[in-house]
């Protein structure tokens, strides 16, 4: 898998996540998902898969940006 895609999904991940949370808290209104605790749990699992998600990306960018070892 590329570098770019898992950082894409990962933010979109933890963006998702927050909103879910805030939704799911009543802090985001005039929603079908406001005040439901079952989005303030979903969110932050989300959020988290977005974080691990971003966490491969840069592990996966970093590996490529490596020079070869002479050896």
């Amino acid at each position: 898998m590329k570098g770019w895609l898992p950082l894409v999904l990962g933010l979109l991940g933890v963006v998702l996540g927050a909103v879910w949370t805030l939704q799911g808290l009543g802090y985001l209104s005039d929603s079908v998902m406001s005040g439901k605790t079952v989005w303030a749990v979903v969110g932050p699992a989300v959020g988290v898969a977005g974080l691990v998600s971003i966490g491969f990306g840069l592990r996966a960018r970093a590996r490529r940006a490596r020079p070869p070892e002479n050896g």
